[in-house]
């Protein structure tokens, strides 16, 4: 399947044949056909997502197990990595059909997701900054073999506030020592390799923007030492832990950019990764609505489907409403990527509006549900946990619309 999915992404380059580039979208406009690359995608993602993730579910979600052997499956089908440039080996999937293929893979289960997409999301760094070298050390590693990455920003005191980061890196000679602590980081103790951001700068009233520096940390480093699997509320498949360094060298050559670029990295990143997370959302919205209206016609009140009763029938129309509006904000956010445009303002609406939508979508499914929707037995009570994470990581709800707001108030400021 991976073979065949590579062909199909050259053949797609030959001419006259139909590929979603970023130029032919620029010529063309915004379509809502997807191109028969963006198409074999989805179906091959949707495929896998229904035989490989929904009937392993279940089982990851009660033991907390990390899905390596879904994992595995996916590196084989060449589900992962799509966005990695074809100067290392990559395929250079653009930002709109990787979503459309997260949206298809967190339907199945967006623990598992969340494990595939934190990969993703600790790679952004080397992808938006890393130099030749760096991205075909370790971009090219994720290629050859079914290994993840991880981004570790966060800190027990330093979430959405990136400039409380206390992770410190001192330059000696050619290398850094890297000492500190990182908290709830997806990944945290399965990567082979972490993006980290750590204060280079000891001046306090040095701006964020010239504080931090962006390093490559590899796993096997000495000092480099995870801590214990969390166990969360939802998304139990994902790893999340803390991670202590200990008097971690790093050699200079790990720095992204250069010392004080740091913020501008991890920042620019988020632009790049939030419409997959609001694609991953509207997948579980999507799944929420599935499940809902199957049950909606099989259950039965006063001899009649309950999707036949208004009150239910006009709660599954909102949640339909729901997915196709959160749906149609993450293909603008990952559009306006594919254009070469800044689109921190469209990611943030994104984001913060599958999340709540899911949230508001899973709470329904399981009303819809009934006594049934609150027991573990039936697929809503997991989707409902899983759900919450959505307004929490990567960017709460709440910082969202303070970068919506500001990003109006600005725009407003230059007319």
């Amino acid at each position: 399947m991976a073979q065949l999915l590579r062909q199909i992404v050259r053949s797609t380059a030959l001419p006259g044949a139909r590929c979603f580039s970023s130029q032919a979208a620029e010529s063309l406009g915004p379509s809502f056909q997807l191109s028969e690359l963006q198409n074999d995608f989805q179906q091959a993602a949707r495929k896998f997502a229904r035989e490989e993730i929904i009937p392993v579910a279940a089982h990851h979600d009660r033991t907390g197990e990390y899905p390596w052997d879904i994992i595995k499956k996916a590196h084989s089908m060449g589900l992962m990595n799509l966005h990695i440039p074809k100067s290392v080996g990559g395929m250079e999937l653009n930002t709109l059909t990787t979503c459309i293929v997260a949206e298809e893979l967190a339907y199945g289960c967006t623990g598992i997701f969340t494990a595939l997409e934190a990969s993703t999301l600790g790679q952004t760094p080397v992808l938006i900054a890393g130099n030749p070298e760096q991205k075909k050390k370790y971009l090219g590693r994720l290629l050859e073999e079914p290994l993840v990455a991880a981004y570790a920003v966060t800190e027990p005191g330093a979430g959405s506030d990136v400039n409380g980061v206390k992770t410190r890196a001192e330059r000696k000679g050619d290398e850094y020592i890297l000492n500190g602590q990182k908290m709830w980081i997806t990944n945290g103790g399965v990567a082979n390799w972490y993006f980290v951001l750590a204060r280079t700068n000891p001046d306090p009233k040095v701006s964020a923007s010239k504080a931090f520096t962006g390093f490559i940390v590899e796993r096997d480093f000495p000092g480099v030492i995870p801590g214990r699997k969390e166990i969360n509320m939802g998304q139990r498949a994902s790893d999340t832990r803390g991670i202590t360094f200990e008097d971690v060298r790093i050699p200079k050559e790990n720095v992204l950019i250069g010392e004080g670029a740091g913020f501008k990295v991890a920042m620019g990143t988020f632009d790049k990764t939030r419409p997959p997370v609001a694609s991953g959302a509207v997948g579980l919205a999507q799944r929420c609505l599935d499940e809902a209206t199957k049950y909606s016609l099989e259950r039965k009140t006063f001899g009649v489907p309950i999707a036949h009763h208004q009150a239910v029938s006009f709660m599954l129309a909102d949640m339909a409403i729901g997915v196709e509006t959160a749906r149609l904000a993450y293909w603008r956010a990952a559009w306006e990527v594919d254009q070469g445009r800044r689109n921190t303002y469209y990611a943030s609406i994104a984001k913060a509006h599958a999340a709540d939508l899911a949230n508001k979508i899973a709470a329904d499914a399981v009303q819809i549900f009934g006594g049934n929707g609150f027991n573990s037995e039936y697929p809503v009570e997991k989707l409902m946990r899983d759900a919450k994470i959505y307004q929490i990581y990567e960017g709460t709800s709440q910082v969202q619309r303070l970068i919506i707001s500001r990003e109006m108030l600005a725009k407003q400021g230059t007319q």
